[in-house]
């Protein structure tokens, strides 16, 4: 996992009309810290989803990042490297978020939203065509579509949330054309800002780290840190193309790498774009990685 991370962190570094207030949300319904989205087609120009057919459903995200004091109080540990309570959890796989959403799911009286098998390997989990068998869990998860519990965003929803759903202005980053509003990556999340081309030591010697969530100005939906901080799991397999003309995508059947999106306190710019797609192993975790829940309408 650990070769997973440092070949993750130098991609990051890359170097190496109606318009629909998101208010329409039913009076009394929000949960405090998640934001209502109301569906609709891609409005945002710089989506990978724009003008392709593709439609969303209406569906709730958090405002930030699941933070540690939220991620401690369901799990019991704390598996950050950057520790505070208003940071966000980081070092976790998409199978930790996945655990997470259910036993908080289970811990506020909602119905878990995922069926997680431990004990079968998922066949629909392939080998890294390179690299070989990078995940040495490969549980079996699938989902109960009918549920009002926690989840991951699918790639469209994050992407749809991140660029302003139908409030977009089509910015560049998530909620401003200028990153340093909104977003937290390698050149300023140090003991000062960095300037040239991305340099692993070079953050290393800036104690270049997370901040706290909310920290930073929201995007179009009130939501924070969608550009930066931490790169954020979603549900979906990584495939090369998204779908066209599909309601609700929620990516391939298969795959090797789960999506990642968003960017991060150690990534380069281009990599917080909304558009951006990353992806890596399930089991793959960094002082980077973490996640936001979302819930079905």
């Amino acid at each position: 996992m650990k070769k997973q991370w440092i070949a993750a962190a130098i991609l990051a570094g890359g170097g190496l009309s109606a318009t629909t207030s998101m208010a329409t949300a039913p009076s009394g319904n929000t949960p405090d810290d998640l934001v209502f989205v109301q569906g609709g087609t891609f409005k945002d120009t710089r989506s990978n989803y724009f003008g392709k057919g593709v439609e969303l459903s209406s569906f709730y995200i958090g405002k930030h990042t699941v933070t540690q004091k939220e991620w401690t109080e369901v799990m019991g540990e704390n598996p950050s490297k950057f520790k505070g309570d208003n940071l966000p959890v980081e070092t976790v796989s998409w199978y930790d978020a996945v655990a997470y959403c259910n036993k908080r799911s289970m811990r506020e009286g909602l119905r878990p939203y995922y069926r997680i098998d431990k004990d079968t390997q998922d066949a629909n989990n392939k080998p890294d065509p390179q690299a070989g068998d990078l995940d040495d869990l490969k549980w079996t998860v699938t989902i109960d579509a009918g549920s009002n519990g926690y989840r991951l965003p699918t790639e469209a929803e994050w992407e749809y949330a991140a660029g302003g759903g139908q409030l977009s202005r089509s910015y560049f980053y998530s909620g401003s054309d200028d990153i340093e509003e909104v977003g937290w990556y390698w050149r300023n999340s140090g003991d000062k800002e960095l300037d040239g081309f991305w340099n692993w030591p070079a953050i290393q010697q800036n104690h270049d780290r997370t901040k706290d969530v909310g920290s930073k100005k929201p995007n179009e939906l009130g939501i924070y840190d969608m550009s930066g901080n931490v790169r954020e799991w979603c549900w979906d397999w990584y495939e090369d193309n998204v779908p066209t003309h599909v309601t609700d995508p929620r990516g391939g059947q298969s795959g090797f790498n789960r999506v990642w999106k968003g960017g991060g306190w150690m990534g380069a710019a281009f990599t917080a774009e909304p558009s951006y797609r990353g992806h890596l192993a399930a089991n793959g975790k960094g002082p980077d990685q973490g996640f936001r829940v979302c819930r079905n309408k």
